[in-house]
């Protein structure tokens, strides 16, 4: 029983739960211009492993949104990721950027995105590792946006990466 217990607990979220709030996540409004980003990483047993700050310049031509992010991570290392993401339905979007298997694929819905991948991320030590993100956006008041992703290798949860953005 306690096993089930467990194991129902650790749900994620849906784009069919109810909404918590009347505001909409337009990508594109949102990210046009710059954004600062303060995140970390948690392993699968809840243990922060790294921490980060993000410079987002974000730039829409009405078709497509360029999102430059510039990382700064708390061991002195940094890194830098370019996403082009396309429109292409009301709510829907692809993406692409270096590193990213195949196209990721997403959906707004109310105050929610929700957006799917895979990526080689490089590793501390060197190198990169194939990982798949389930990402979740939440828009929360005066211009906030709080993001989940959670990030498996082979269908194995690995950890999340919680993210907190703020307009600028």
């Amino acid at each position: 029983m306690a096993g089930l217990s467990a194991l129902t607990a650790c749900g994620r979220p849906s784009l069919l739960d109810g909404k918590l709030s009347s505001r909409s996540l337009n990508l594109e409004e949102y990210f046009d211009g710059r954004t600062v980003a303060y995140g970390q990483f948690a392993d699968r047993f809840g243990t922060v492993r790294r921490r980060f700050v993000v410079d987002i310049t974000g730039e829409w031509d009405g078709e497509k949104l360029t999102l430059t992010e510039d990382f700064r991570y708390s061991d002195g290392t940094t890194e830098q990721r370019i996403w082009t993401l396309t429109k292409t339905g009301e709510d829907t979007w692809e993406g692409a950027a270096d590193g990213v298997q195949g196209v990721a694929r997403g959906e707004e819905r109310g105050d929610t995105f929700n957006w799917a991948y895979t990526i080689d991320l490089p590793v501390p030590r060197g190198g990169t590792m194939r990982v798949s993100f389930d990402d979740w956006m939440w828009l929360l008041e005066d211009g906030r946006l709080l993001n989940k992703a959670y990030m498996s290798r082979f269908g194995v949860t690995l950890g999340e990466v919680t993210i907190f953005f703020e307009k600028k």
